[in-house]
This record gives structure tokens, C-alpha cells and sequence, in this order.
């Protein structure tokens, strides 16, 4: 858990070594005003949906756990909580705003560990 908490304290300070404009498939993320675009349309998302593209963008290819991403998107509180359906429902939001602009599902579910976001 103390692991956990350390890496998760250095992705959210990560600044993305000045890079503004984050690409992957076909989604684009300008870090600087928050926008995200799908296929050059905007696309509109809350906070923790944001956070959670960001930190997929940042992991791509990488199987990340509930726990992991719950650790991410809460932080130490994450500790508390008695399950892990709100990461199950922002990533079901995730995944639908972004099909929804016809962009690819890039986020695969890996059954009994978590997810990954790949282009494959």
C-alpha cells in the first residue's frame, strides 16, 4: 500500500515533461485548458473521467488494477472505501463518451485484474 501511495503521489505531479497536446488513437488531449477531442469533435467530461483518461494515456499498455486506479483518482482515501464500483462506473462513462464521438474502445477489461488501454 505504501508503494502504491509513493507511485501515485509521483503520476499526479507528473507535468508531462512540457508536453500540452497528449495524443493516443485517436484522441487528443490538450493538457493546458482540459480539452479533449475524439476525432476532432469535443468531448465533454467530468473531473475524474478526465483524470482517468489522463492517467490511461500515461499507463497505455499497462494492465492497471481497480486498486490501482482508485489509488490514482482518490488518492490515500481510496483506503476506505468498501468497493470499487465507481471505478467500474467511470470507466463505463469513459468508454461510452468515447465511442460515443466514434472513437475506438481502447479501454479492455482484463478479467480478475483490471483494465488496460490499448490500441489492440
Amino acid at each position: 500500500p505504501e508503494l502504491n501511495a509513493r507511485l501515485n503521489a509521483i503520476y499526479r505531479r507528473r507535468k508531462f515533461q512540457g508536453h500540452k497536446i497528449l495524443e493516443f488513437g485517436d484522441i487528443r488531449v490538450n493538457t493546458d485548458n482540459h480539452e479533449v477531442f475524439v476525432k476532432d469533435m469535443p468531448v465533454i467530461l467530468t473531473i475524474k473521467e478526465y483524470e482517468l483518461l489522463l492517467f490511461f494515456i500515461t499507463n497505455k499498455n499497462r494492465a492497471l488494477t481497480k486498486q490501482i486506479i482508485a489509488e490514482h483518482l482518490w488518492g490515500d482515501d481510496a483506503d476506505f472505501l468498501d468497493s470499487f464500483d465507481f471505478v467500474y462506473q467511470h470507466i463505463k462513462n469513459l468508454r461510452k463518451k468515447i465511442t460515443a464521438a466514434d472513437g475506438a474502445d481502447y479501454i479492455k477489461t482484463i478479467y480478475g485484474l483490471g483494465y488496460k488501454f490499448s490500441e489492440e
